[in-house]
């Protein structure tokens, strides 16, 4: 028997998960969607995967670079994080960021962490490709992380 869609979409939003911005550059214009499914994978060489649906341009854009940069977003980024989950066009539109030293991705200003990455593989995973990326630049902040937990915005207390 299926599952139902609307079940499954429940079943995931009882995992809570930080909320990152995934970026890339292709032809001069920089492209980003929120993304959820972002994980380490390896310290040795240092891996992380990210999942993107196929039918984006951000997906398009990354097959195309072969790079691409994960923005790890503090408490005061939701907006930003709803923006990048939008349709919209010019989601760049009045967003503060600045290319990566390394690779040259747009990175924005003030996100926890930022990695910029060089693709090693992408895989099959159903409406998804799934990136793997070896990380070749890190820049760090203190602060606290966004959280996306039951369809909503959270952040952590201490």
């Amino acid at each position: 028997m299926p599952i139902d869609d609307a079940q499954f979409k429940l079943a995931m939003s009882h995992f809570a998960s930080g909320v990152t911005v995934v970026t890339t550059q292709f032809d001069a214009k920089p492209f980003g969607m929120t993304v959820a499914s972002f994980a380490s994978l390896s310290l040795h060489p240092p891996l992380v995967l990210v999942c993107i649906e196929k039918n984006i341009k951000t997906h398009e854009a990354l097959v195309a670079t072969h790079r691409f940069a994960v923005n790890i977003l503090s408490r005061e980024q939701s907006e930003i994080s709803t923006r990048f989950a939008s349709k919209m066009e010019d989601k760049f539109n009045g967003i503060a960021f600045t290319s990566g030293a390394a690779l040259g991705m747009p990175l924005i200003d003030n996100a926890l962490t930022t990695l910029e990455c060089s693709v090693t593989s992408q895989l099959a995973g159903g409406d998804h490709s799934i990136f793997v990326g070896e990380v070749v630049a890190i820049t760090t902040r203190d602060g606290t992380p966004l959280v996306y937990y039951r369809s909503g915005y959270h952040s952590l207390s201490s």
